[in-house]
């Protein structure tokens, strides 16, 4: 098993910066729902095992430019499309679908990994086209000269092979790819299950993609900057039946979608039916990017358990991939 981030990181220096910052609106407060199950000290009820798999995308595709929502008709073409483009590349590594997953060439993903869902995310009855919901165009918003810089020295580093400890953290089965244990959790190729359990005190939160694990403190306070952890320290609140979880220390290491130590991220957890959690997070590093920007999509029940998803057992990649390195350097000789 191997993983492909070069496209990814390939993509993020790609971006060009421009608009002035700019506050992300936030989420439209709802009312009380007699629907929605509760716990015993009367909060909204977020056990069980969920998913966020959709194939809508994070950025809007041009052939929906404008267009923020579209019909179910649209949708049904849009995913029936989808699904035929897919199985055009049953048996193939290189696909465009499975290279805009990042994991395109030989060695990368086949078809047969890709379990993302069938359709696209629905929110307030109708079809999402991007999981970006601000800026309104559905785009990430461009990145500042210094974040730029900073792409560039990544990717100068990302063909370093002297150690292990150099390449991504993914590849190393340390954290899943693709933010999917976040924040923010955004869905990826395939395991995109969660399972929350919920006390007073804490928010647990278990990642089926490498069993990451997230502990949310309630009403507590932020450890020392000082601190930094791979997944950021969480802390949450509860503002009516909403669930807010604020998180800062990230490590230097995340560096999602290119982000730098100051990312700061604001999730929203609403439960908003029996079937049903919609999550909105809003991205805020005015280091990186020129404004903040905010994803909402929704998590839906599904059947449990979680299983372990051994990241490495049975993995040739690591000790093939170090061995590729030695065998080239020894051709150069």
């Amino acid at each position: 098993m191997s993983y492909r981030f070069l496209a990814c990181l390939a993509a993020l220096a790609a971006m060009l910066a421009a608009p002035l910052p700019a506050q992300a609106p936030k989420a439209p407060a709802k009312a009380k729902s007699a629907k929605v199950p509760r716990t015993s000290d009367g909060y909204p009820d977020l056990q069980g095992v969920w998913t966020n798999a959709t194939i809508t995308p994070m950025e809007r595709p041009a052939r929906f430019n404008g267009k923020a929502t579209i019909s179910d008709a649209d949708a049904t073409a849009y995913e029936k499309s989808d699904a035929e483009e897919l199985q055009k590349q049953d048996g193939q590594s290189d696909g465009p679908l499975i290279a805009a997953a990042g994991s395109s060439g030989t060695g990368g993903y086949n078809v047969l990994f890709v379990d993302r869902g069938t359709e696209l995310a629905r929110v307030d009855g109708v079809k999402r086209t991007s999981l970006i919901v601000d800026p309104p165009d559905g785009k990430v918003p461009p990145m500042t000269d210094d974040a730029r810089k900073r792409i560039a020295g990544m990717m100068r580093n990302f063909n370093r092979y002297d150690s292990v400890k150099e390449r991504p953290l993914s590849e190393r089965c340390i954290i899943g790819f693709g933010s999917t244990a976040g924040p923010p959790m955004l869905p990826v190729l395939y395991n995109n299950n969660y399972q929350i359990v919920q006390t007073p005190d804490a928010v647990m939160i278990l990642v089926e993609m490498v069993h990451d694990i997230r502990i949310i403190r309630m009403n507590g306070v932020h450890d020392p900057p000082s601190i930094k952890k791979l997944l950021g320290d969480s802390i949450g609140h509860w503002e009516g039946d909403t669930l807010i979880v604020d998180t800062t220390n990230f490590t230097d290491q995340t560096r999602f979608r290119g982000s730098g130590e100051n990312l700061h991220v604001i999730e929203r957890f609403q439960r908003i039916d029996a079937e049903t959690i919609l999550y909105r997070a809003t991205i805020d590093d005015p280091t990186t990017f020129t404004k903040q920007w905010t994803l909402e999509y929704p998590f839906r029940t599904t059947a449990g358990p979680v299983y372990e998803y051994a990241c490495h057992e049975g993995n040739y990649a690591m000790p093939d991939i170090m061995g590729g390195a030695r065998k080239q350097e020894a051709e150069k000789k």
